[in-house]
């Protein structure tokens, strides 16, 4: 039983995917040949596909660069601020991650990480049934609590040799004035570490807007 709980979430661990422990996400999806044990409840809520970067479209590895930097930032920053506001009607908010990845189980996804875990409850069932932009709000809860071990190592060091096509998460930066002003001093604080060793990605085996509003489906 102790060998069990050593290799839980690890390239040893053959029953459960830890990738989608690390990153809520696997590029196998239901094909995958180890099991996406979804928790029942959960601090973190995840929003698939939920940021539509101009710059993006998902699964394409490439991305449009007729836009500015600036207007990238704007448009990001307006939805960052939308949506946490929107969340934060539900309970305190300790992190708020958007995804900068190609990939189709990445691109866009958004993770919400809140204090309380009946935060997490309230804030899903009150954004199920709703939409965005025009398209529907998927949110369900993610295993994710540790978003340095989620993060790429080598994109938070410079440069990832994998870019957008990596499978761990490359992350958007909201401007620093805006997450001062919502987050305050959380928004330099560590998030807690989690020592598992990670999945590599060479295995593939182991792998502005409106509000969100209801909308008649």
């Amino acid at each position: 039983a102790q060998h069990l709980a050593d290799i839980f979430g690890t390239e040893q661990d053959r029953v459960n995917c830890p990738f989608y422990l690390k990153m809520g996400a696997c590029r196998h999806g239901d094909r995958c040949s180890r099991a996406h044990v979804k928790p029942k409840q959960s601090c973190t809520l995840l929003l698939n596909n939920m940021y539509q970067s101009p710059e993006i479209t998902p699964g394409q590895a490439y991305r449009n660069t007729a836009i500015s930097k600036e207007e990238l930032q704007k448009d990001l920053d307006a939805f960052y601020e939308d949506v946490f506001k929107e969340v934060s009607k539900h309970g305190k908010v300790e992190a708020l991650k958007i995804c900068n990845n190609f990939g189709n189980h990445l691109a866009g996804n958004v993770y919400v990480q809140f204090r309380h875990e009946e935060h997490a409850v309230a804030a899903m069932a009150a954004l199920n049934g709703r939409f965005y932009s025009g398209r529907p709000i998927a949110a369900e809860f993610s295993p994710v609590t540790d978003f340095r071990e989620a993060s790429c190592r080598q994109e938070e060091q410079g440069g990832c040799s994998r870019g957008g096509c990596c499978n761990f998460l490359h992350l958007y930066h909201p401007s620093r004035a805006l997450m001062r002003e919502l987050m305050g001093d959380r928004s330099s604080s560590p998030p807690r570490r989690d020592h598992r060793r990670r999945p590599r990605e060479e295995d593939g085996e182991r792998d502005h807007k409106r509000r969100p509003r209801e909308e008649d489906g």
